[in-house]
C-alpha cells in the first residue's frame, strides 16, 4: 500500500449514479484499483445514503442502500466527535469553506490520510500534510 485516500461522499455516490456514466465508471475505478488503504467517516456514511436514496435520478432502493452503507462502514472509518467539529469549524473560518467541506479534510486528517478524493474541494489544496485530487478534473 502506498498509503491511506480518504473518499469524499462524492466519489461514493457516483460509483451507483448511472445518470452520470463517465463519472461513474471513473469513480468505480477509483474506488477498486487504488492502492491506497480508502478511509471514509460517519459523516460520509450518513451523506452517501441520503444521496443515493433521494437525490439521484434513479434512487438506489433503501435496503440496496443501507446494503451499500454496510459494506463501506468496514472500511477504516473517522467517527466525528466535538473535537472534530469544532477543528472543522476553525478550518472553516480560516479557510473559507463551508462547514462540511471542512469537516471532510478533517476527517481525512484525523484518519491519517495523504489524500482526499473530492470533486467538491479544490484540487491541490493541502492541509496539514492532506491533498485534494479531484478524480474527476479530466471529465469536466
Amino acid at each position: 500500500m502506498s498509503g491511506r485516500a480518504f473518499l469524499d461522499t462524492n466519489v461514493l455516490v457516483y460509483c451507483f449514479d448511472g445518470g452520470e456514466p463517465a463519472k461513474q465508471r471513473r469513480a468505480q475505478q477509483v474506488v477498486e484499483s487504488s492502492d491506497d488503504e480508502l478511509v471514509v467517516s460517519t459523516q460520509v456514511l450518513q451523506e452517501f445514503y441520503v444521496t443515493v436514496v433521494r437525490k439521484l435520478s434513479r434512487p438506489l432502493a433503501e435496503a440496496d442502500a443501507e446494503h451499500a452503507v454496510r459494506e463501506l462502514s468496514a472500511l477504516p472509518t473517522v467517527a466525528i466527535d466535538a473535537a472534530l467539529v469544532l477543528a472543522a469549524i476553525a478550518t472553516s473560518r480560516q479557510h473559507r469553506l463551508s462547514l462540511w467541506d471542512a469537516l471532510v479534510l478533517r476527517s481525512a486528517c484525523a484518519g491519517g490520510c495523504a489524500r482526499l478524493l473530492s470533486e467538491d474541494l479544490q484540487h491541490g489544496f493541502q492541509l496539514e500534510g492532506v491533498r485534494v485530487e479531484n478524480p474527476f478534473l479530466d471529465l469536466r
